[in-house]
């Protein structure tokens, strides 16, 4: 547990000259500066042991390599950072805690012991993860000895008769702490708690379709598990997203709220108008300035259109002032004509 206190109790770092102004590490890269696994880097984040930047547009924030730094340099590196993020399943935490794997199991069920990850098995088995440090902790109070060795308060062995299981709800309330922590903005926050929601819920809250694909943008999305529309998918889905009615309604409420503080200090995105009228009242006189001037002006504009449409056969056509092209027509149709339209031709003259 000193370890923990010594962390908390470090809020700020001096950059040395060698760090400043250098780029900061990707996730990947910092967990390998770290010594620690993706898993167990993800566990440190979440658990406030590593900083990291602000994320921007829900990407996963960068660590400042000063941090990192900060990290190698404590005491016992890299071995009481891994013990911090330590996680143990079953029957490992049975062990740590001196009791057999079904009283671990029902204090788990219980609510008393609180997962922190959870992973399925080829089986598709739910395999829930805990913190070896929170396990001591629990077993090494005094007030919890009765848990541990005596029988179970009628109480609570009639919850768990009645189906009791707080696993996954427990999971998502500390998730749902995790996103909240490391969201710095109304919409951020918004996105975490629609995490925890069906889209049905979602767009009912949130009716505007601009809102939510803004809001989308700030979803988590769940731990994956499985291809999508597997069983393995519909499992993880049913643990990560919120199941009893009372629980969904304290999402609902948190959201609506959440969304309205987010809408007063940054409206969503809305695409802008394509055509827009400045003056939509307009009578049509203003449209049609043409519609007051003398008639002939319709005329004159009418024979242009007509011309217009029809650019080939206007080309052709001779000019007003070429009159001479009127004077040839009778010559060409005087010609003797051959055949029997020639004869008819003559015969009529």
């Amino acid at each position: 547990m000193s370890g923990n206190t010594v962390t908390h109790e470090v809020t700020s770092t001096v950059p040395t000259a060698a760090t400043m102004g250098r780029a900061p590490f990707s996730q990947s890269r910092a967990a390998r500066e770290l010594g620690l696994k993706r898993g167990e880097f993800d566990l440190a984040v979440h658990l406030g042991h590593i900083r990291t930047r602000a994320a921007e547009g829900g990407n996963s924030g960068k660590v400042d390599r000063s941090e990192v730094e900060r990290l190698r340099g404590e005491e016992d590196f890299p071995e009481a950072l891994r013990k911090r993020v330590a996680t143990v399943g079953t029957r490992e935490g049975s062990a740590i805690m001196e009791v057999t794997v079904a009283r671990f199991t029902r204090l788990a069920r219980l609510g008393l012991l609180v997962p922190v990850a959870f992973h399925l098995n080829r089986y598709r088995a739910v395999v829930w993860r805990y913190l070896a440090d929170e396990l001591c902790e629990f077993a090494g109070d005094a007030k919890n000895a009765p848990l541990l060795s005596r029988p179970l308060p009628e109480r609570l062995r009639g919850q768990l008769d009645t189906g009791l299981d707080l696993r996954p709800r427990n999971w998502r309330g500390r998730h749902l702490g995790f996103l909240l922590g490391q969201a710095g903005d109304p919409w951020e926050r918004a996105g975490a708690l629609a995490s925890l929601l069906d889209l049905v819920q979602i767009s009912e809250i949130v009716t505007d379709p601009y809102e939510r694909s803004h809001l989308s943008r700030f979803r988590p999305p769940p731990p994956a598990h499985g291809t999508p529309g597997s069983p393995a998918a519909h499992l993880t889905e049913r643990i990560t997203t919120a199941q009893d009615p009372d629980e969904i309604g304290l999402l609902r409420a948190d959201l609506e709220r959440a969304v309205r503080e987010a809408r007063i200090q940054r409206a969503a995105p809305r695409p802008a108008s394509r055509h827009p009228d400045p003056h939509p009242h307009h009578d049509d006189s203003h449209r049609h300035p043409d519609m007051h001037r003398h008639p002939d002006t319709h005329r004159h504009r009418d024979a242009h259109r007509d011309t217009d449409a029809h650019p080939r056969s206007a080309r052709h056509r001779c000019p007003p002032a070429a009159e001479h092209c009127e004077r040839r027509r009778p010559v060409e149709i005087s010609r003797p004509a051959r055949g029997l339209l020639g004869r008819l031709f003559r015969r009529a003259t």
